[in-house]
């Protein structure tokens, strides 16, 4: 059994920080892309940020030089710093991997229940 957890939402100013951790866990050989993906009320789920298992980056161009994500390997754990956050970044964010389990051939895509994250003054 694979699990993702993620942790680290809740409510800030707007013009604050957070930062987002997921944790995958169970009978893992390899994770290949880590992502970061967001729904806000009404909308459909975007991605927000995604690395790559060498550390390649990619940002959704409403979040581009104001989140970072990161990754420890070690760990099975990615990251979503977020700063000058907006009211419009208020969603549920979920975290998104693919992942080959012990004896399986095949990368799985796995996704977390998600954590909201609030902006508002």
């Amino acid at each position: 059994q694979v699990q993702l957890v993620e942790s680290g939402g809740g409510l800030v100013q707007p013009g604050g920080s957070l930062r987002l951790s997921c944790a995958a866990s169970g009978s893992i050989l390899s994770i290949n892309a880590m992502n970061w993906y967001r729904q806000a009320p009404g909308k459909e789920r975007e991605l927000v940020a995604s690395i790559t298992s060498g550390g390649s980056t990619n940002y959704g161009a409403s979040v581009k030089g104001r989140f970072t994500i990161s990754r420890d390997n070690a760990k099975n754990t990615v990251f979503l710093q977020m700063n000058t956050l907006k009211p419009e970044d208020t969603a549920v964010y979920y975290c998104n991997a693919g992942i080959l389990r012990v004896g399986s051939l095949y990368y799985v895509n796995y996704w977390g229940k998600g954590t909201l994250v609030t902006v508002s003054s």
